[in-house]
C-alpha cells in the first residue's frame, strides 16, 4: 500500500506541475486571443491543478478524507462550469472575434500536455475514488482540447466567433456533467463509510 501511495504521489506531483504551468500559459493566451474556449480550458487546467493538490493532500489519509476531497473536486468543477457559461454569455452580449491562429497553436500545446497527464494517470484510474476522479478530470481535458482545436478551425474557416462560444459552452457542459457525477459518487461513498 505504501508503494502504491508513493507511486500516486509521484504521478500527482508531475500532473499538478504540468496543469499549473498550462493554466498560466493558456489563460494568458486566452485573454490575449479573446477566446472563450481557451479561457474555459485554462480554467479546467486550474481546476485540475487544484484537484491534484487535493488528491496529494488526502493520499495518506482515510477513505473518508478521500471522499471529502472528491466532493471538493466535484464542487470546483461545478463552479468552473458555471463560470465558463457566464463568460460565454458575456461574449454573446459583447461580441469580439477570437484570434483563431493563437487558439490553434495553444490548443495543440495543451493537448500534448494533457496527453502526458492522461497516460500517467491511466494505470491508476481504478485504484480508488481519489485516483478515479483524478483520471476523470484528465479524460475530460482531452475532450476539451479537441474542442478548442475545433473552435480554432471553425472560427478561422467561418470568420466567426460562434464556434469559440459554442465550444466554451460545451466545455462548461462537460464540467457540469462531471461535477454532478463526482458529487453523486462522493455522496454514495459517504453513505457507505
Amino acid at each position: 500500500m505504501s508503494a502504491l501511495r508513493e507511486s500516486h504521489g509521484r504521478v500527482l506531483w508531475i500532473v499538478l506541475s504540468i496543469n499549473a504551468a498550462m493554466f498560466v500559459f493558456e489563460g494568458g493566451a486566452g485573454l490575449f486571443a479573446h477566446s472563450t474556449a481557451l479561457l474555459a480550458d485554462a480554467l479546467d487546467m486550474l481546476g485540475d491543478a487544484l484537484v491534484y493538490g487535493f488528491s496529494l493532500f488526502v493520499l495518506a489519509r482515510s477513505a473518508r478524507w478521500q471522499v471529502g476531497a472528491a466532493l471538493a473536486k466535484g464542487s470546483f468543477m461545478l463552479l468552473f462550469g458555471l463560470g465558463v457559461l457566464a463568460e460565454a454569455v458575456y461574449k454573446i452580449l459583447h461580441p469580439v472575434m477570437p484570434r483563431a491562429e493563437i487558439m490553434g497553436v495553444v490548443g495543440a500545446i495543451a493537448l500534448a500536455a494533457n496527453l502526458i497527464c492522461f497516460f500517467l494517470l491511466y494505470r491508476h484510474r481504478a485504484d480508488n475514488l481519489n485516483m478515479s476522479s483524478t483520471w476523470l478530470c484528465s479524460r475530460n481535458d482531452l475532450i476539451a482540447n479537441a474542442g478548442v482545436l475545433a473552435a480554432a478551425g471553425g472560427s478561422y474557416m467561418l470568420t466567426s466567433r460562434w464556434p469559440d462560444i459554442g465550444v466554451g459552452v460545451m466545455i462548461a457542459g462537460l464540467f457540469l456533467i462531471s461535477a454532478f457525477s463526482v458529487i453523486r459518487q462522493s455522496f454514495s461513498a459517504l453513505r457507505v463509510s
